[in-house]
């Protein structure tokens, strides 16, 4: 079972390194060509900066409180209407759950550009 996870995941991991490696190479000889020799660092990766996620355990907190608060929402809306579920598929439970995902998102954008606007 473990096997038809695995196989596929590493073919399409050398499969994404090697193609990445090739358009690399490709792109470095163009630029190579075209005479751009004063900007080595053009291919470089950027640096990630740490200003975009400072708070890392916020954010995942909130969106941890806010699927918590969508399940209890899904919950409730069975107990008050028993057959809320029956003749239907899983999507509005989903919709629902991704709605509060999606909301703890926000809020920490918000916060997060609360912080930078006091600074």
């Amino acid at each position: 079972m473990m096997e038809n996870v695995l196989i596929p995941a590493i073919i399409f991991f050398a499969a994404y390194h090697i193609v990445r490696l090739i358009s690399m190479h490709l792109l470095r000889r163009k630029l190579i060509k075209a005479g751009q020799y004063e900007r080595p660092g053009i291919l470089d990766e950027p640096k990630v900066s740490d200003e975009n996620d400072r708070y890392p355990s916020l954010k995942w907190g909130l969106v941890a409180l806010m699927s918590g608060l969508g399940f209890i929402i899904i919950d409730l809306l069975k107990l008050f209407d028993k057959e809320w579920l029956s003749g239907r598929d899983a999507v509005l439970p989903i919709g629902i759950l991704l709605v509060f995902v999606s909301a703890g998102f926000l809020i920490y954008f918000f916060i997060m550009n609360g912080r930078k606007v006091k600074q």
